[in-house]
């Protein structure tokens, strides 16, 4: 018997129907960012309403958020700014927790994209490419990590120690199906994902979760923090553009 119906029996004989699990929620923050968020207008998205929008009928008790400090870009020198802001406000909510990974910017000599695929062309059509050589630039490229392996760790910890009925994770990082399939599979709690990307569905995340769904522009809208909030601090705003 696979995760989603075991686990499903056993709910069923010692619940019935009507018990409302305890939710632990893990949130990959770039890749909700950069997969649902990216060039809308709802950046400044409660993490807890999202995560009970997305299991209505259960009791989000914790959510954890993945993440990582912006470095300053040239092209958009407030961005740390706005993302210090947006930590503070969903610092207000109660069962936030952020867990910081690392941002990583280094230099790299990589083949330029149309270089590359003159040289494949010539191959699939045939031609020789012996005097053809990649045309490379010298880039800066940024990198997160830790984020994944973060990730990874607190869902089987948090398991191991029975701290949920269920779990939520928000992400379609294939690198996490292993942790999924120890959780779901072997400790036997159900493990319900939802992928901020509305391209194919992650076969490997799909293989080993209870469930696995696509966040809706209508969880975003409906998920939205206000737009005045106070902390410690004092006065939180939201951004006029972001």
């Amino acid at each position: 018997m696979g995760c989603k119906s075991r686990r499903k029996a056993v709910f069923a004989f010692l619940y019935g129907n009507n018990k409302n699990m305890d939710v632990w929620v893990y949130i990959d923050g770039f890749n909700l960012y950069n997969g649902a968020l990216k060039n809308t207008p709802y950046k400044w998205l409660d993490l807890q309403a999202l995560s009970q929008n997305l299991l209505p009928t259960d009791s989000i008790v914790k959510v954890k958020f993945f993440t990582a400090q912006v470095d300053r870009r040239f092209n958009d020198p407030k961005q740390p700014e706005r993302q210090r802001l947006y930590w503070r406000a969903i610092r207000t909510l109660p069962i936030i927790e952020i867990i910081e990974g690392q941002f990583k910017t280094r230099k790299a000599r990589l083949p330029q994209e149309a270089s590359i695929a003159f040289i494949e062309s010539q191959i699939e059509a045939g031609r020789s490419i012996t005097p053809l050589t990649p045309i490379f630039a010298q880039v800066r490229r940024s990198e997160e990590k830790g984020t994944d392996v973060n990730i990874a760790t607190h869902l089987v910890h948090d398991a191991h120690l029975n701290r949920f009925d269920v779990a939520l994770l928000i992400s379609n990082d294939s690198d996490l199906a292993e942790a999924v399939r120890i959780v779901c599979g072997e400790i036997g709690k159900p493990v319900h994902i939802f992928r901020p990307s509305t391209n194919r569905p992650n076969e490997k995340l799909k293989s080993v979760a209870t469930s696995l769904k696509n966040i809706s522009t209508q969880h975003l809208l409906a998920s939205q923090l206000p737009a005045n909030l106070i902390d410690k601090q004092g006065a939180i705003a939201k951004p006029p553009t972001w």
